[in-house]
């Protein structure tokens, strides 16, 4: 997976690039970031990247000049999305996350900054995408976490395979609460279930944890996961209905 991210401040990448399991998946080329900043691509002396908005308002815009020409000096792969940081963008999500790693090969990522970027950047962009609803000074941390979230699910990252399944989101529910030694910590104590050796009751309490703490943390999540499943089980009864037709008709 290639990654191009068009920002005016790639310093701010270089500790998060090099930290962590993100750190290793780069140094192993499970991943590439190349930093591109819009400023080699100016034309004057004082590298100027940014302009009043026509019309008035405040603050200032980022120029499409410098934007346009940093992207057009990329090389396009052939699975290539072009990426805006936009709080008007679809929110970063699991399910986001796993297509962009299994439908693409080159994310090139434009961050934006000031008051945004001149409306015409979006000819360049094939999509946008937020961090949330809420507003940041620049698409720096969105950026870093996607590129996060996409490199963490690339095959060789993480060593467990289990672990990228067994997650909150990933099966629409969050997480069962989780411990490890000491038993007893301060007077606070691990459920006696999950020191019992008892698998398939260890599996029933997991369950049972996410559907609650999911009901009380993320009623949301919850209403759309029994969507989910009541739907799954209807199309599940068609696709075995549908399969004993076939099996009888082959006869």
């Amino acid at each position: 997976m290639r990654f191009d991210i068009v920002t005016l401040f790639p310093d701010c990448f270089t500790s998060v690039l090099s930290s962590g399991l993100l750190g290793k998946a780069l140094a192993k080329q499970i991943a590439q970031v190349h930093l591109i900043n819009p400023r080699d691509f100016t034309n004057d002396k004082h590298r100027k990247v940014d302009d009043e908005p026509y019309g008035g308002g405040v603050g200032m815009l980022m120029k499409p000049e410098p934007i346009f020409t940093a992207v057009e000096s990329l090389p396009i792969l052939p699975r290539r999305e072009v990426i805006l940081m936009s709080p008007q963008g679809e929110t970063i999500n699991q399910p986001l996350l796993r297509e962009l790693t299994t439908n693409y090969d080159q994310l090139v990522v434009i961050c934006g900054h000031y008051e945004g970027v001149d409306e015409r950047v979006l000819h360049l962009v094939t999509r946008e995408v937020s961090l949330g609803d809420f507003i940041l000074t620049g698409g720096e941390i969105p950026a870093m976490a996607l590129i996060n979230g996409v490199v963490r699910l690339l095959p060789g990252t993480v060593a467990k395979k289990e672990s990228l399944t067994a997650e909150s989101f990933e099966e629409g529910l969050l997480d069962y609460p989780q411990y490890t030694r000491p038993a007893n910590f301060r007077g606070l104590k691990v459920p006696d279930v999950l020191l019992s050796g008892n698998h398939a009751a260890i599996a029933q309490w997991r369950y049972e944890q996410q559907l609650q703490r999911t009901r009380d943390r993320r009623p949301d999540l919850l209403k759309k996961w029994e969507q989910g499943s009541r739907g799954a089980e209807g199309a599940e009864g068609a696709g075995e209905a549908g399969g004993e037709w076939e099996r009888e008709s082959n006869q």
